[in-house]
């Protein structure tokens, strides 16, 4: 066993904490902020060849008009661009006044339907009829099959595979706002590293990553991975009732949104006395991995170039092939989007991108490490979101 004494938690976790959750919130997003969206998505489209985008509820929306429905139902409510007109926003009556008060409704019209009327009657003059259009991933098919009985001589293609830039490059003000979910992730990394590990149940550990989340200013929790011992072999695990014992290796990923945008971190402790001369072994072959991807980012480079970088650290190390997924994905209004960190993926980086970079080694019925850290795309390089230490943290 090696002797990695267990550090202390940091001396400036207090501050850090306090930090976070009393920085106070970003400026709202004005009309003029998602009608330069809507205008950017709209010269998107014409430049790939289509004559407009089509989104239904979900992410896209809201990043686009800043409207969230009240409900997720049956009821069509679709946003319509296109180089032909304004934005239209096609809505339930009943469901108007919401659309009205979001954030970007002065920048769009609204369209009402109500119970009983055909809303595709309302939606096909919206569109050219021969046109090809960009539709949101999440469109429930109900509606597109209508629209194309409606219009039988228009075409669409999936958002994400047409544009798929169209969320990827974040404004100062999107940064502001992942910077922000960064340290408040961070902070409760170094919160976490105060507790007791050692006899509790994976799902204790987890409620308290949420707690911490969510104290520390996030809305919304989305997930709070613990994966203690053989768990950590599984990179998805769902916190269970497992007792963490002394000696366990444990992987902590943990994110959600705080004003809206993500926050998603990965750092892998070690429970007792220190780890093994094998778990260290693998924690630092983790870590250089994560570090060369890192040092790799610049304008430029395709993504799948970043998932190389990793992937042949640790291959090289002779865990290639348990190295079992890609090295990172967008990150912005959800926690998981594009652009992805994989081979295949061959869109350059821009400055203004925001991924994650998080190589992992899975051990069956052993242990697991993972570290992961959001990364901007600079100028000349790139800047990480996460700053918390990527060394193994020992852990009581």
């Amino acid at each position: 066993m090696s002797s990695a004494p267990r550090p202390s938690a940091p001396a400036s976790a207090s501050a850090s904490a306090s930090a976070a959750a009393s920085a106070p919130a970003p400026a709202p997003f004005t009309a003029d902020d998602y009608r330069a969206r809507m205008d950017r998505a709209v010269r998107s489209a014409a430049e790939a060849g289509l004559d407009g985008v089509l989104v239904a509820p979900g992410p896209d929306l809201v990043h686009l008009t800043g409207y969230h429905p009240p409900a997720d139902t049956e009821r069509l409510t679709l946003l319509v661009l296109s180089v032909e007109q304004d934005p239209v926003l096609v809505v339930p009556t009943l469901e108007a006044p919401d659309a009205e008060q979001a954030a970007g409704a002065a920048a769009l019209t609204l369209r009402d339907w109500t119970d009983g009327k055909d809303p595709y009657a309302v939606t096909a003059p919206l569109l050219d009829s021969n046109g090809r259009f960009a539709v949101s991933d999440n469109t429930w098919a109900m509606h597109l099959l209508a629209l194309q009985q409606a219009l039988p001589s228009t075409s669409y293609v999936s958002l994400t595979a047409a544009l798929p830039m169209l969320r990827a490059v974040k404004d100062p003000a999107e940064l502001a706002r992942l910077e922000a979910a960064g340290a408040a992730a961070d902070a409760t990394y170094e919160e976490i590293l105060r507790v007791r590990f050692s006899g509790r149940r994976e799902t204790e550990v987890a409620a308290e990553l949420a707690h911490l989340l969510t104290q520390f200013g996030h809305e919304q929790v989305d997930f709070t991975v613990v994966g203690s011992g053989p768990n950590g072999a599984n990179p998805h695990h769902e916190a269970g009732e497992r007792v963490i014992e002394r000696g366990d290796t444990v992987v902590l990923d943990f994110g959600g949104l705080k004003h809206g945008y993500g926050s998603d971190t990965s750092r892998t402790v070690h429970v007792g006395d220190g780890p093994s001369a094998e778990e260290q072994r693998v924690h630092d072959v983790v870590r250089e991995a994560q570090q060369a991807a890192f040092e790799a980012v610049r304008p430029g480079i395709a993504c799948q170039d970043v998932d190389r970088v990793a992937r042949a650290v640790i291959t090289e190390a002779g865990y290639g092939d348990r190295f079992i997924h890609r090295t990172g994905h967008g990150i912005g209004v959800t926690t998981h989007e594009p652009p992805y960190m994989i081979e295949g993926e061959r869109q350059p980086l821009v400055p203004g991108m925001c991924f994650s970079i998080e190589p992992g080694i899975y051990l069956p019925g052993r242990f697991g490490v993972r570290i992961e850290d959001i990364v901007t795309v600079t100028q000349d390089g790139g800047r990480r979101l996460n700053t918390t230490a990527r060394e193994m943290a020992v852990v009581g």
